[in-house]
């Protein structure tokens, strides 16, 4: 009689011991464990996004491949990235190539051919289907990292301490801009850019150090309550609508399986859409709000001063070409696309 208990017992024992093997196998680490930096704070609603979709892609490897998405300045600064990714300081970046103009001017080119793209599906376009991506990747590749998908916003918004109406109200205009091509256009329309990185925003126009900012959209300025400080925001925005490349070490891509590689750029695609879509929805509920605030004044720069930026743009995009050999390929590839669907 005294077996049964024993035999209880034992099989308690064995069934603790499964819970506690599945338990530790569980808690294993993934195959290939990551960080990758983004460009945003991590306020920002695009920055949230960014990291739902780390998650998803853990699940979709079967916990595989774990990513760790940190905001803008956690690891080292926004012009410092892809040297963080080729080393393997970081395993992977999710922010704008305009950073790295300093090191090879295509990659402000390809990162923000500012004024060139009506819509942002426009952009994934070119460089899904017509050659964008293979452009970026035998540019950044050479640095040690790898393209596995870009990505981009809705047309960036102006958040400005004083009205803008025309391109004229931009003559003496302290605007916060990063680095390549979108500063010297503002220069060109006679405007003071300042290179700010996108955290310095913030305090910048609270301070007075800038009248303006090249800063994202409306619903991420609205977020990090820029409107407080700048209670004219231009909206729907003209100028700016920068990539973000979403990269990963050379050498971790080059060794991932197959299928890995296929599920990352099927999952960074998707994102790409997902992010336009959601941002959308979300400053069209803030372009809501600041309309009822008598505090704010949203303006929707008129047609006419959108031709005399983008034909200041395009002078600048040909400047630009004659740099090196493969910012004329960039700008080839961009013009050849825009003018066979009769936008240039």
């Amino acid at each position: 009689m005294r077996a049964i208990p024993r035999l209880s017992r034992l099989a308690a024992s064995i069934g603790a011991a499964s819970i506690a093997i599945t338990a530790a196998a569980s808690a294993q680490a993934a195959e290939y464990e990551w960080t990758f930096q983004a460009s945003e704070t991590a306020g920002e609603p695009s920055f949230k996004i960014k990291q739902e979709w780390a998650e998803r892609i853990e699940t979709m490897t079967d916990g595989r491949v774990a990513i760790e998405v940190l905001p803008i300045n956690s690891v080292v600064g926004p012009t410092e990235t892809l040297q963080a990714v080729s080393s393997g300081i970081l395993q992977g970046h999710m922010t704008d190539p305009s950073y790295f103009s300093g090191q090879n001017p295509a990659f402000g080119m390809l990162g923000n051919l500012v004024g060139a793209w009506n819509d942002p599906y426009d952009f994934l376009e070119f460089m899904n289907n017509a050659g964008g991506e293979d452009l970026y990747n035998e540019l950044v590749e050479p640095y040690g990292a790898h393209l596995v998908a870009a990505a981009t916003f809705p047309l960036e918004s102006i958040p400005s301490t004083v009205a803008i109406e025309s391109l004229e109200d931009f003559e003496g205009l302290k605007i916060r801009a990063p680095q390549g091509m979108v500063y010297n256009i503002f220069e060109r329309i006679g405007a003071t850019p300042v290179n700010l990185p996108g955290s310095e925003v913030y305090t910048g126009l609270e301070k007075g150090v800038i009248d303006a900012a090249d800063s994202t959209v409306l619903s991420n300025n609205d977020a990090q309550g820029l409107h407080a400080f700048a209670p004219y925001p231009l909206y729907p925005g003209f100028h700016s609508m920068p990539m973000i490349a979403v990269s990963v070490n050379k050498d971790i891509w080059d060794g991932l399986p197959e299928d890995l590689q296929t599920t990352l750029e099927t999952a960074f695609d998707a994102m790409a859409y997902d992010l336009i879509a959601r941002l959308k929805a979300q400053d069209i509920e803030a372009l809501a709000r600041l309309q009822a605030d008598p505090e704010v004044h949203p303006f929707d720069l008129p047609d006419e001063e959108r031709k005399a930026f983008r034909q200041a743009a395009e002078q600048e995009w040909q400047e630009w070409a004659g740099k090196n050999e493969m910012t004329q390929k960039v700008y080839d590839a961009a013009t050849g696309f825009l003018t066979a669907r009769g936008q240039l």
